[in-house]
């Protein structure tokens, strides 16, 4: 059988769901959805493990998408305010073959200016933004069927 592994990253603040601004990000938790990711990706062909990081250290994404994402068969990828400015996350993700689904829980084009514009996305595979948490299931499935197609 196929098998995959994701890694499912996220940036700084996201540790803070189901306490921050809720009216924005909802009452889960991000251990809520990694929990729910996880169990997703070994439900259906083919199985992926999901591998769950965050950090609120641009450093630590930069050295993750290095080592576990260089690796991994996809990564699904919140950067949170990095977003916007990283030049180095966006250098990280550029120096690697491994597809990357950038996904944000809000729909920052409906936010304000500043959150409109991002620097991964260029060097992304794709963008999901404004789908709340589904945006993750979302990008996994599109990594499944990807997986999927290549076997």
């Amino acid at each position: 059988m196929a098998h995959g592994t994701i890694l499912l990253l996220n940036g700084p603040n996201l540790n803070m769901l189901g306490t921050r601004e809720p009216e924005i990000y909802g009452s889960r938790t991000l251990a809520d959805i990694e929990r729910d990711i996880v169990a997703l990706g070994k439900s259906g062909t083919p199985q992926l493990d999901v591998v769950p990081v965050q950090s609120n250290h641009e450093g630590v994404l930069v050295d993750t998408i290095q080592t576990v994402g260089r690796e991994a068969d996809g990564i699904i990828f919140n950067p949170g305010a990095f977003t916007h400015y990283s030049i180095a996350i966006r250098d990280a993700v550029a120096s690697i073959n491994t597809p990357v689904v950038e996904v944000h829980i809000s729909n920052v084009h409906k936010r304000e200016e500043f959150r409109h514009h991002s620097v991964i996305a260029p060097v992304a595979a794709g963008q999901i933004v404004g789908l709340g948490e589904d945006g993750y299931r979302l990008a996994l499935e599109w990594f499944r069927s990807q997986l999927a197609k290549n076997a």
